[in-house]
Parts: structure tokens; C-alpha cells; sequence
């Protein structure tokens, strides 16, 4: 397994050490990760929601959660899309303000999130499966974040 991954570089986890020998236990979980990070980021049908789109909501969610690693790691792959990984951009100007609205709040206010903000993104033209794609972004990410956190207080445990 190769100890290069998104979430242990994020999560300060070298190459040796016991994190690193539990983590190889596991390599599995890791390898089904890094391919569901390709699939959710680079899907064969992207649908409305380009790579560098996804890459800069991704990056948006991992600042809204107070990852800056993971979030400048995204954002290097945001292309023209790059501002929008600044949580204090609206999305407005580039025609996303539902869209930015609705990521948000799933990424940072989940408990809050109702049918009426799906119906909010069908209103402004977003497509069910669009809608779905979304989701599965912030999904992924919250994942994400989680494991980033435990392993971080593996490390601390372990140390």
C-alpha cells in the first residue's frame, strides 16, 4: 500500500511508525477510499458538475470543517473555479448561489437541511441526479474529515 494517500498526508501520518503499521492492516479500506475520491471527483458521467467544480466544493467543504491542508489540497485542482473553494463566496456571480447555498449548508448545518433546499435546486433547473451528485460529494468528504480525524488521534494516542 502506498502511504501517499489524501487522508494520511492530511492527517500527518508517516510512512513508519504504529499508525502507519495499523493503517497497513487495513490497506483495503484505504484503496476502496482513494477509489471512491476518484469516483466522486472524476466520475464517468460528471453529469452538470465539472471536475474543477467538484474539486472547488470539495476544497469549500474541508475549509468549512477547518481542514486547510485538504482544502488547498483540492483547490490546486479547481481551475477556474478556484474562488469558489473561499467559503466567503456566494457562488452568486457564477450563477451557483443556490448550489453554493445548498453545499453548505449539508456540509455545515446537516441537521438543518430539509426538502425544501432540494426543492430550491429543482427550482433554479438543477436535475434530480445533479442533486444526487451533490450529495455524494459531501458524503464522501464527510467521511473523509472523520477519518482524518481519528487517525490524527491514533497518532496522539500512539505517541
Amino acid at each position: 500500500m502506498s502511504i501517499d494517500d489524501t487522508m494520511l498526508a492530511v492527517a500527518g501520518i508517516g510512512a513508519a511508525g504504529p499508525v502507519a503499521e495499523a493503517v497497513t492492516l487495513r490497506s483495503n479500506i484505504f484503496e476502496m477510499t482513494a477509489a471512491a475520491e476518484e469516483t466522486v471527483l472524476r466520475p464517468k458521467d460528471a453529469g452538470r458538475w465539472p471536475h474543477a467544480l467538484r474539486a472547488a466544493l470539495a476544497a469549500r467543504i474541508a475549509a468549512l470543517n477547518g481542514e486547510t491542508d485538504l482544502a488547498a489540497r483540492y483547490i490546486a485542482d479547481a481551475g477556474e473555479f478556484a474562488s469558489l473553494g473561499d467559503p466567503n463566496r456566494d457562488g452568486v456571480a457564477e450563477g451557483l448561489g443556490a448550489v453554493i447555498a445548498f453545499m453548505d449548508k449539508v456540509a455545515a448545518k446537516t441537521r438543518d437541511v430539509t426538502a425544501a433546499d432540494i426543492t430550491t435546486l429543482q427550482k433554479f433547473g438543477v436535475a434530480d441526479a445533479d442533486i444526487v451528485r451533490l450529495c455524494e460529494l459531501n458524503a464522501f468528504l464527510t467521511y473523509q474529515l472523520r477519518v482524518i480525524a481519528g487517525l490524527r488521534l491514533m497518532a496522539e494516542v500512539k505517541s
